[in-house]
């Protein structure tokens, strides 16, 4: 279905899911054309054979030259953050942005998109059982700035897929090789495998391996329905269970306190007050805590049935992880 004939229009590709749907693609032999920031951090587009195009989600007049004579878009890039300042900046990017770029795809005549949203953007079930695409959304599940945003976006995306050909996709917790920056869930295997994690706030969630999430993306452009949205994940476990793997692998001790809620959120309300006079990024947030209060499961099983997605146990997600840190010098 790729070819080098045809040119494919990636966002994201500086970043941790978008370098590996980026990569994913040239070895299935697609054509690529990567959307990037002025002055974005590139590393993770070294070795790639890409076409690059500056432009940026919040200045809709620069995407109609980046989807001209493209067949094919992934639409990944999002502003992801677990604490704003100002939501206005991420909604402008996340919201308006994707609505931008995918109505100058169709103007351009591109012929299918897959849309990035994230598991964020979908209902939990009351007990903690793993949901899926159906499970209903209630307003205390769209927890801070980021969700509200994705799931607004989705919603916008669907109306989109009415009229123009675009599949939905909703990664759930990537880990794995290629986490730059890294990610907040890759910078707590970075600190779960040097030992620096002596407590934890536990919490579930699903565990992906990126280059499955990655692959998913390809399937999802293959096979997936018009209008449709796929859950790609993979192991549901508590942090817990997560810290523990880690520290099976690197040899280290796992964080054996288990932290309460209750207690930390005054010390987290300070951290917010503190964090609107830096602008730094507070360690720890209110909203963050409310979100671990509910067990973020998730199943894939309409993933695996319609698209053929198999993704692999979270123990082979860490080990590429801690193979890339190790690489990079991140781990003692």
């Amino acid at each position: 279905m790729l070819s080098r004939s045809d040119i494919t229009l990636v966002t994201g590709a500086t970043g941790f899911v978008g370098a590996a749907v980026a990569r994913n693609l040239t070895r299935n032999g697609a054509r690529l054309r990567l959307l990037v920031r002025k002055g974005s951090n590139r590393r993770n587009l070294q070795g790639l054979d890409a076409e690059l195009v500056e432009g940026d989600l919040a200045a809709p007049e620069s995407l109609p030259a980046a989807v001209s004579g493209c067949r094919y878009l992934f639409h990944v890039a999002a502003d992801y953050r677990l604490w704003v300042p100002d939501a206005a900046a991420m909604r402008q990017v996340n919201i308006d942005g994707t609505l931008a770029l995918l109505k100058a795809a169709a103007a351009a005549g591109v012929e299918r998109s897959v849309y990035t949203s994230s598991v964020a953007a979908l209902g939990l079930t009351p007990d903690g059982s793993p949901a899926d695409e159906a499970t209903p959304v209630v307003p205390s599940h769209l927890i801070g700035a980021y969700k509200r945003s994705k799931y607004d976006a989705e919603q916008a995306v669907r109306a989109l897929a009415q009229v123009q050909d675009i599949v939905i996709v909703n990664p759930s917790t990537p880990v794995g090789p290629g986490d730059v920056k890294p990610t907040p869930t890759g910078q707590m295997v970075l600190d779960a495998a040097r030992g620096k994690m002596p407590a934890f706030v536990d919490t579930g969630l699903n565990i992906v391996h990126v280059d499955d999430v990655a692959e998913g993306h390809l399937l999802a452009m293959q096979r997936g329905r018009t209008g449709e949205a796929y859950i790609l994940g993979g192991d549901n476990l508590m942090l817990g269970e997560f810290f523990a793997m880690i520290a099976t692998q690197a040899k280290r001790r796992p964080p054996a306190l288990r932290l309460p809620i209750a207690p930390l959120v005054p010390l987290a309300w300070l951290m917010e007050r503190i964090a609107a006079i830096t602008g730094k990024t507070p360690l720890m947030t209110t909203e963050i805590l409310k979100m671990a209060h509910k067990k973020m499961f998730f199943h894939s099983a309409k993933a695996m049935h319609e698209l053929g997605y198999a993704p692999r146990p979270a123990e082979q997600a860490i080990a590429g992880a801690l193979a890339y840190f190790a690489a990079e010098g991140l781990i003692g």
